[in-house]
């Protein structure tokens, strides 16, 4: 089981996260571009971080790991592949 302390420090990573979108956008250090693939790397990693230790992921066996990943990797071919279909 997870301790209070581990909770709150991935809290705080979330929060200073969640801040630098705020950086990327209101700023003038980057282009429109490098702000969105900011924005899109630091949401994966929010995922990630509340998926493992918030939803307690992290204690699950590697197989479930394996099986979220590839279901992951599904939903973004159907994802690509609809996008494709549309244009």
């Amino acid at each position: 089981m997870t301790s209070v302390r581990t909770y709150t420090i991935i809290y705080a990573i979330l929060l200073v996260l969640g801040s630098a979108k705020f950086v990327f956008f209101e700023f003038d250090l980057f282009t429109y571009w490098m702000a969105m693939g900011g924005t899109i790397a630091l949401a994966a990693v929010k995922s990630g971080l509340i998926a493992g230790y918030y939803m307690h992921l992290i204690e699950e066996p590697r197989a479930v790991t394996y099986m979220m990943a590839t279901a992951l990797f599904m939903v973004l071919l159907l994802t690509i592949a609809a996008g494709y279909s549309i244009q």
